[in-house]
């Protein structure tokens, strides 16, 4: 053997340690931050409580483009319809394929980057979007059968993109319209004109902290009341829609904050209340009554820093909490105790140990509950499942590895769930506690994150991606 090359393949081995060694020393000290400039409050144009040298004015702008007031009755009124359980009931006949054809798309319209899902009431669409030239807040009503904007009012406020920037769906009563923009600005108007009644600023007035992707929560109005959970100052609040004054206020000692999920109405053991997953625990809120307001009964086992999802409620007292990132579920029991309430953690457990979602909020139907897995759950990734709610981690059945979805909404009609995968593909699929059946899938247009909760009236859906909304009529003929 050459002698040289006798020489290297002895050395070899040391020359190996040599490189590792100083790799590692390299690795442990290098300060991948070290030519970032300090992160200071202003530098970026913004403060900790928001953008600096801004003169929000809620609502201050409006534009009426048309006094057109299409002819329908039906409403899908806030986020996941009237009774909050995302299923859409009425007698009209829904299609059950796409008979080899991609649904004609009725009309669409350019939205600012963001995951906002529609409202509607009576042949109007309302729809918060941000309008990413003039940088503001904007509602925007169309009518539902042509597209045709009616009217938007806008406020200018700053907001740095971050996977989008609105997130939030309207309500939308006889009366009011009710809005959350993504850093916390509430504004009322009247329904039929559009008139400004009052605005809120949530973190000016409550110490609200903003979650990392934006405004999540959407609101409700029962019974004219604007009910809103800030976290900060106060865990929930009643605001009056007529008149914009708080009538009740929940204390928050715990400093709970407020999470990306929604409020979500409740009748148990006699008392109406609010359900909320804060960002610090789970609590129900008292509706009505001298008593509106009050903490019912609360835990803090649940606990995660990420929550989309809203609480699955059931008749018999049992709540559902999931939230994505690794946090996978949790069931409670509610019972109710002499005019009061215990509860009962029944149930914990991981990705891919049962049901759990990372952004949808599953839809209890039949007995059953109905969603779709996160990317970390294991060999179950992305698919669609059913399982009893009872036992959520009893799988009655899985779409299986070749019918995966993304983060897409789905939602209950006419005994059929239509679901939007990531990029804009429509999947029916036959409601069943048997097995998964599909009954047919259309790509729609070419879109992504199309992650907006879906919206049905008068046999017409809205739906969208990260930039355009459209509507599809999906009646059967």
């Amino acid at each position: 053997m050459d002698p040289f090359l006798s020489k290297m393949i002895k050395v070899l081995p040391y020359l190996v340690i040599f490189t590792g060694v100083a790799a590692l020393i390299f690795w442990i000290g290098y300060n991948p931050t070290r030519n970032f400039l300090p992160s200071e409050p202003g530098r970026d144009g913004f403060t900790e409580a928001g953008a600096i040298d801004e003169n929000i004015i809620i609502g201050e702008q409006f534009e009426q483009f048309s006094t057109t007031q299409p002819a329908f009755r039906e409403v899908w009124p806030r986020f996941r319809g009237s009774n909050s359980d995302n299923i859409y009931t009425s007698d009209i006949p829904l299609i059950n394929s796409f008979n080899n054809q991609v649904p004609e798309i009725l009309w669409e319209v350019e939205m600012g980057e963001g995951h906002a899902g529609a409202a509607i009431y009576e042949g109007l669409v309302y729809v918060l979007d941000y309008d990413e030239e003039l940088r503001a807040d904007m509602l925007r009503c169309f009518a539902l059968d042509t597209g045709e904007e009616i009217w938007r009012r806008w406020y200018d406020v700053q907001i740095r993109r971050n996977h989008g920037m609105s997130r939030t769906v309207p309500a939308v009563t006889e009366d009011y319209i009710l809005t959350i923009g993504p850093r916390g600005h509430v504004m009322c108007l009247d329904r039929e004109t559009g008139d400004f009644l009052w605005g809120l600023d949530l973190e000016a007035e409550y110490n609200t902290e903003v979650p990392l992707w934006y405004t999540g929560q959407c609101p409700i109005i029962e019974n004219g009341v604007a009910i809103l959970a800030p976290g900060g100052d106060a865990l929930m609040i009643g605001v009056d829609c007529a008149t914009g004054n708080v009538i009740w206020e929940t204390p928050n000692p715990g400093e709970w904050e407020m999470s990306h999920s929604s409020i979500m109405p409740f009748e148990f053991g006699g008392r109406k209340m609010y359900v909320y997953s804060a960002s610090g625990g789970v609590a129900g809120i008292a509706a009505d009554g001298q008593d509106a307001g009050k903490i019912l009964w609360q835990t803090s086992q649940w606990n995660q820093p990420v929550i989309a999802a809203s609480p699955v409620l059931m008749p018999d007292g049992k709540i559902f909490l999931t939230a994505g990132y690794g946090a996978g579920s949790m069931l409670l029991q509610l019972t109710e105790n002499n005019g009061g309430f215990d509860l009962e953690v029944l149930k914990t457990f991981r990705p891919g140990e049962g049901m759990s979602s990372e952004q949808q909020t599953p839809i209890l139907a039949d007995g059953y509950m109905f969603g779709v897995l996160p990317k970390d759950a294991r060999t179950l990734r992305n698919q669609m499942v059913c399982v009893r709610p009872e036992d959520p981690t009893e799988i009655v059945w899985s779409s299986g590895p070749t019918a995966r979805f993304g983060l897409g909404p789905f939602i209950l009609a006419d005994g059929k769930f239509y679901l939007l995968d990531d990029d804009a593909t429509l999947v029916i699929i036959q409601k069943s506690t048997t097995g998964y059946v599909e009954l047919d899938r259309v790509k729609l247009f070419d879109g992504h994150d199309a992650w907006g909760p879906l919206a049905i009236a008068d046999g017409f859906m809205v739906l969208r991606d990260a930039d355009r909304m459209v509507c599809i009529d999906i009646r059967r003929n």
